[in-house]
């Protein structure tokens, strides 16, 4: 018998204990305690999972889509009946504010009914020979959309439902098999939300969920041949490695941002405030989409800053349970890490306008003005509760500064002129810009794309139909 707070794994249809006999601790971020333990597996269950993935695949493509649509309904029906009891999930093991955490459940399963949705009128195309150059209108071609095989979704910690279910729903509705290896932390809520799976009628093999030590098995199943295709979401230096390992495999990176929010002169700064603090400090700034610094001229800048305080000051701060909307960050390593870039922007003479208290995992949100590009918070993912105010002389020098970074996420523009924000946006070397509001992502159909450092291919619902595909054409010369 498995103790209550230790979770199996799903293989082919089981749920099951691994035989390394070893488990992982997870340990609550807002508390000293234990919520649960995964099940260390081994490569050879790893292979197994794999090649179980596979044999489940071709019987899978071979269904009408409208019948692999049904069990998207099914599953996203069996989540919502689960949103109280996944929502305090998501809380004790990832700290995310309770009504946050079940409004991820509720928004996952509407990415889920969508994705169906949009699966069902997935289709390829036909082209006729003559509309080129000397061809023959009797040579014609159809283009089919055809599954790549077996996807290895793996997801992280910060929405381990919501960007789970973005992988794995766009994977099995175009006819994919899945193995989804969750985020160590956050697991158990990922495990919970295969368990609606499974009970919405889940196909023996179709998705085999994996939990371990990545020193063990997270290169083993990078570069595993049984896989087809690779969907990360995670830190920038993990996707790095893993687009190496991944030889001849079809990969889409999300990973880290440094978003930028750009006041100009015109700015409506009340909006601009409002959306800044909003966008920083949302779950006390763990989002890759969290505006990560601000970019203001000399001569607005004290009248914003003020603004930006009063806003901060009035954020709550506190547990999850209590749905503050400023929380422990996920461990003791990513808050040492972010108040090591407070200190250093402190030590450098940059001005702490608000916070900079620390308790444990707690950072009180903390707002950094006169801060200069020598100092590691300008340029370095914090993912934390930390919004650092760079004052500029010149629009040219907030365009320079933004295109200077590793990263190229999104970037919010603030301005009431229309063509300045056109031109603006035309400059910036992001996937995304927000015009008067916050970085985000979303909503889950549009495009999400990162550039340079912050990730590779594109997501939202229709384009993750796409790369889950490939085009298979059959020519008729009539």
């Amino acid at each position: 018998m498995m103790s209550i707070n230790t979770y199996p794994y799903l293989l082919n249809g089981q749920w099951q204990e691994s035989s390394s006999q070893e488990t992982i601790e997870l340990v609550s971020p807002y508390k000293d305690e234990v919520v649960g333990r995964v099940q260390a597996m081994s490569r050879d269950e790893v292979d197994e999972a794999i090649h179980g993935a596979k044999r489940a695949q071709q019987e899978w493509a071979a269904l009408p889509v409208n019948k692999r649509a049904e069990l998207l309904y099914a599953w996203a029906e069996k989540l919502e009946e689960r949103v109280d009891e996944i929502g305090q999930i998501i809380m004790q093991e990832v700290g995310k504010n309770l009504n946050d955490a079940k409004k991820e459940v509720v928004r996952t399963a509407e990415i889920i009914r969508y994705t169906a949705e949009e699966g069902i009128r997935f289709n390829g195309g036909f082209m006729q020979g003559d509309s080129f150059p000397g061809g023959s209108k009797n040579k014609m071609a159809i283009i089919k959309k055809e599954a790549l095989g077996v996807v290895l979704a793996i997801s992280p910690f910060n929405y381990p439902v919501n960007l789970a279910a973005a992988k794995i729903a766009p994977a099995l509705v175009t006819g994919n098999a899945v193995v989804f290896k969750p985020a160590t932390q956050g697991a158990i809520s990922g495990i919970k939300m295969v368990e609606a799976l499974h009970d919405a009628g889940l196909p023996k093999g179709l998705l085999n969920l994996v939990t371990g030590r990545g020193s063990v098995i997270g290169d083993y199943l990078t570069s595993h041949p049984g896989i087809d295709m690779i969907t990360f979401t995670g830190g920038t230096g993990t996707g790095q490695h893993l687009s190496q390992q991944a030889s001849m495999v079809p990969v889409v990176l999300e990973l880290g941002g440094k978003d930028p929010a750009l006041v100009l002169e015109d700015a409506d700064l009340t909006l601009a405030a409002d959306q800044i603090v909003s966008g920083a400090f949302s779950y006390s700034g763990q989002r890759c989409t969290a505006i990560k610094r601000v970019f203001v001229l000399e001569e607005q800048a004290d009248e914003l800053v003020g603004m930006l305080k009063e806003r901060v000051a009035k954020l709550s701060v506190g547990s999850p349970e209590e749905n503050s909307f400023i929380v422990p960050l996920v461990d003791a390593k990513t808050t040492d890490y972010v108040q090591g870039l407070i200190d250093d922007a402190v030590n450098k003479k940059a001005t702490v306008v608000h916070g900079n208290e620390r308790e444990g995992n707690l950072i009180y949100p903390t707002l950094l003005d006169h801060v200069t590009t020598d100092m590691r918070v300008a340029w370095e993912e914090p993912f934390g509760p930390v919004l650092p105010v760079i004052r500029v002389k010149s629009l040219d020098e907030m365009i320079e500064l933004t295109n200077e970074s590793e990263f190229g996420l999104q970037a919010s523009v603030f301005t009431q002129n229309v063509n300045s924000a056109f031109t603006v946006a035309d400059k910036l070397e992001v996937g995304t810009v927000q015009v008067n509001g916050r970085t985000e992502r979303g909503p889950d159909h549009f495009p999400f794309i990162g550039v340079k450092q912050s990730g590779l291919g594109v997501q939202g619902i229709g384009r993750s139909l796409e790369t889950m595909t490939r085009d298979k054409v059959t020519v008729i010369n009539l």
